[in-house]
């Protein structure tokens, strides 16, 4: 599915759904978005990288991991992804057995302030609601905050316990 994002120029973008083939490039998208988010560009990020790569297309080809990309002329300039979840029904969402987990959003540094990341977010909030799914979490920085609120999102309780990954 293709979708066309206009620009304050005349080109235009387009939108279009993440295949397999296009895992490297979730990849260097999910890397980037770390190191653009205050991480050290450690080896830790590239076991990541490493991993995530062939867990992305086992995601994509089990029909788990929705992805959309906007090109510019050809070249990637940005990226989201929606992982379906297994999820016990809930007072949230009483009837569905499944949860969306909004990640990977991603935009190049000089397409930022576009508008791109917001146009992804909808292409998956969308998907979500085809597919009768109403709650959707996320992580965010504390920059992006404000993006993922003008698109509806709003802070909970979530906690986590995270054990130490070695470096």
């Amino acid at each position: 599915m293709n979708h066309r994002i206009v620009l304050y120029c005349s080109r235009m973008l387009e939108t279009r759904t993440a295949t397999a083939a296009d895992a490297a490039t979730l990849t260097r998208h999910r890397h980037r978005m770390f190191v653009d988010a205050g991480r050290r560009d450690n080896p830790v990020l590239h076991v990541m990288s490493q991993h995530f790569e062939p867990w992305v297309v086992r995601m994509i080809n089990e029909g788990k991991y929705l992805g959309w990309l906007t090109e510019d002329d050809g070249k990637v300039v940005a990226g989201a992804g929606l992982l379906l979840l297994d999820w016990p029904p809930h007072p949230l969402d009483p009837r569905s057995t499944q949860r969306g987990y909004l990640l990977n959003v991603y935009v190049e540094p000089e397409y930022r302030r576009r508008k791109l990341a917001s146009h992804l977010i909808e292409y998956a909030l969308a998907e979500a609601r085809r597919r009768k799914i109403r709650v959707v979490s996320l992580h965010s920085t504390d920059e992006g905050r404000p993006l993922y609120e003008s698109n509806g999102f709003r802070q909970t309780n979530e906690m986590f316990f995270v054990e130490p990954v070695e470096p």
